[in-house]
């Protein structure tokens, strides 16, 4: 049985693919920089920048790479990521340092503390040649209410080993951080089922 001939339909497409495929093999080619450690901002108001972060642990432990969670303002939950996460013992080191959000503890001095304590944790999981993949979760807000120097955190960040992608969460990312980033997202909120009365629920927020 011989094949139909080629429509003109199928051989415009064809040669529309064979052009962009071009383009996209130029684009690839140019680039010269095989690897480096990238500092990540999820950011904005929309929902999901947590959420992308640990869809990139998944893909780190999918290689075998030894990672680091940092959570900066979110408190001891019960959430499913770190359920999940808690069966990789030999490769996720997790560490919840803060006490709720702001408007729950409503003790700046505490907050600050907290915020202090992780930051340390972090410059320690920075420093373990080990750690391939390091996630600072909600970072950005303790950046954003003045609970870290914001200085001294981007130049630190951005002083970090050479193999060492950092992710870095939360809303109102800093202009700082944002020039100092690799790679910057911005969450934009379209709709979200809260506001129609909905609350956060198991296996979606948490």
């Amino acid at each position: 049985m011989t094949d139909a001939p080629e429509t003109d339909d199928e051989r415009r497409h064809r040669e529309k693919m064979a052009k962009r495929k071009a383009v996209q093999d130029a684009e690839v080619a140019s680039k010269t920089v095989t690897e480096k450690g990238l500092l990540i901002v999820n950011t904005g108001p929309g929902k999901g920048k947590s959420t992308a972060a640990f869809g990139l642990i998944m893909r780190a432990l999918g290689h075998g790479w030894p990672v680091g969670i940092v959570q900066f303002i979110k408190g001891a939950w019960e959430t499913g990521e770190r359920h999940a996460l808690e069966r990789f013992p030999d490769l996720v080191r997790w560490y919840t340092m803060g006490e709720g959000f702001t408007w729950e503890t409503q003790d700046k001095a505490r907050d600050i503390a907290a915020a202090a304590r992780a930051w340390e944790k972090t410059r320690e999981l920075m420093a373990d040649p080990m750690i391939r993949l390091l996630v600072l979760d909600e970072l950005n807000i303790a950046l954003r209410y003045d609970y870290l120097p914001l200085d001294e955190v981007v130049a630190e960040l951005s002083a970090r080993r050479p193999d060492l992608h950092v992710v870095v969460t939360g809303r109102n990312a800093k202009p700082a951080l944002i020039e100092a980033a690799d790679l910057v997202t911005e969450m934009t909120l379209v709709k979200h089922h809260f506001a129609a009365g909905v609350k956060a629920q198991k296996g979606i927020e948490f």
